[in-house]
């Protein structure tokens, strides 16, 4: 798999994740401007930081609005929400 592939891959990752961020945080919604593009900067993965801020700026020398987020940490993935299951013999 190429890089720009890998890239591509762990940004729809983290977008999947930020919108989980805005559901939970309606008020981020507020201070993003209407129209900008939004560059998330994870601060935990330089590879995909360096390439998310190259990325910005080739979309700012277009003359297009950019906002960039930064992303201090991640927690570990959840494979399940569930909570204190027990067999049951009904």
């Amino acid at each position: 798999m190429n890089k720009e592939k890998k890239m591509i891959e762990r940004n729809i990752e983290l977008s999947a994740e930020f919108s989980r961020y805005i559901f939970e945080h309606p008020d981020i919604e507020e201070i993003i401007p209407s129209g900008a593009e939004i560059i998330l900067v994870p601060e935990f993965d330089r590879e995909l930081k360096e390439y998310n801020l190259k990325l910005g700026k080739e979309i700012e020398a277009k003359g297009e609005k950019v906002v960039y987020l930064e992303i201090k940490n991640i927690r570990p993935k959840i494979l399940s929400r569930l909570e204190n299951v027990e067999l049951a013999s009904l």
